[in-house]
Order: structure tokens, then sequence, then C-alpha cells
């Protein structure tokens, strides 16, 4: 059975994660992603102790999450941090409004800009790839989207599709899962609730307790070969429900 992951950013404010660990344990996750800032405040023996924690646990963290500055300006720092964790993927997971480009050519760029972000990690050994949001699906004033520009910029970069997102573009998953089919190594597994629904949540929700076809999605996916499905709640009010309920839902699909 794949083993499942979870995002850390989904338990940001449920700290410490020594206690979150034990809990995506108990539950059978067997993989963990980092973000950026779990990382900022950690010196060698912080990695360490991070490093052994999970081992002890039973857990892995082969994914992380890294913007696109610390990417840029200190790559040996990201390869530091890949290399004590045993990573094999590094991802890029955002670009802030004001640096969006408003045009098919300026999303190209960018895609070369990640392409030649990458190359230290490539050379590494490592996946490296975009993880997507929204906006990479909205469509530009020639009707095209900026996730087709992305790729086309970087040729070598992998995709960590999270699907939710796409859909909350105003995408059609199934389309961009098939165009990009073999570039995707990871998944985020999240889900959206019902239009009205969990607004104190963001109007996200457990996964398999919203309207995203999982059943229908991991049809498809698992003719691929991805590697990581990583369970994600951007704002959850109760992480022992998310933990619990995620895992339970996946093991369905």
């Amino acid at each position: 059975m794949t083993k499942l992951g979870f995002q850390l950013y989904s338990a940001r404010n449920y700290q410490p994660f020594s206690g979150v660990f034990r809990k995506l344990a108990a539950a059978g996750y067997g993989e963990v992603e980092g973000y950026g800032a779990l990382y900022d405040d950690l010196d060698e023996a912080g990695l360490d102790r991070l490093a052994s924690d999970l081992e002890a646990i039973g857990l892995s963290m082969p994914t992380g999450h890294f913007g696109l500055a610390m990417l840029e300006n200190n790559p040996d720092r990201v390869l530091e941090i890949a290399s004590r964790l045993k990573m094999d993927s590094v991802f890029c997971p955002f670009l802030l409004p004001d640096q969006r480009p408003d045009t098919a050519g300026g999303w190209k760029e960018f895609g070369a800009r990640l392409e030649a972000a990458g190359k230290p990690f490539r050379d590494a050994g490592l996946v490296f790839g975009w993880h997507n949001h929204n906006f990479e699906f909205e469509l530009l004033p020639d009707g095209t989207a900026p996730m087709r520009h992305i790729m086309a910029g970087g040729p070598t970069l992998a995709w960590e599709a999270d699907i939710a997102w796409v859909i909350r573009g105003d995408a059609d998953p199934y389309f961009w899962i098939e165009l990009f089919k073999e570039r995707i190594t990871a998944v985020h597994v999240k889900d959206i609730a019902e239009e009205g629904e969990n607004e104190d949540e963001d109007g996200w929700a457990d996964v398999g307790y919203g309207t995203v076809d999982w059943k229908g999605l991991m049809k498809v996916l698992k003719s691929m070969p991805i590697k990581h499905y990583i369970v994600e709640h951007d704002n959850p009010n109760d992480i022992d429900r998310l933990v619990e309920r995620s895992i339970a839902s996946f093991q369905t699909f």
C-alpha cells in the first residue's frame, strides 16, 4: 500500500511538531513534507534532532518545500537540509502576487528561472519541481493558462500537483493530469468543502469529506509513477479529526 504523507504546514498551529509526529505515526502515515518556516530556525543540532525524532517514530521526510529566494540564493543550505533529512524531492511552492507575470512570455521566463534554480538539486540527484496553487490556472488575456507556460519554460521541472487548487483555479484536473502525466512525481491530497460550508477553515475539508472526486482521480493517478501522496488542509480547526479521517478516506480510494 502507498505510504501516505502529511504536509506539516497543515499542523503549523498545533505545536510542538513532536506531538503531531506521534499522531501521524499512530494513524498510519509514513511520511511528512517540510515547508519553509520549519527550517528557518534549525541549526545543525536542530536538524539532527528533527531527523532523529522522525526516524525514532517511524516517519521520513522525502519531500520539502523551499521558497524561491532560498533556492536561488542559498542552494547549499537547501542541499544540506535535504541531505540530512534524506529528501528525494525539492519543490518551490509559491510566487507572491506582486511578482506574478501577466503575459504568456513572462510566465515562460519564470519557468526558465525555475529551471535554472533547480540545476544544483538535479545535479545532486534530487527531483526538482513546482507546486501549484490556483493562480497558475486562471486564464491570461490570451486565453492560456500560466501553468502551460511555466512547464514550457522549465522543460525538466517536475510537478507536485495540488489537485484541489487546480479546481479552485476553475480548471479541469483530469485535463491537466493527462497533459503533464509524465512530470507528476507527487500529489497533494486535499478536499474542498461544499459551497458555504467550513468557512472557518477557508472552505477546505478533510479528505473524503468534500467535493473533490478522489475516487475517480486515484483511478487515473495510480497508473502513473507517482512517488508521494501528501495530505494537506490549509487551515484545519481540529488536527486530530483531519489526521484520522483523511487517512481513513485515502485507504478507500
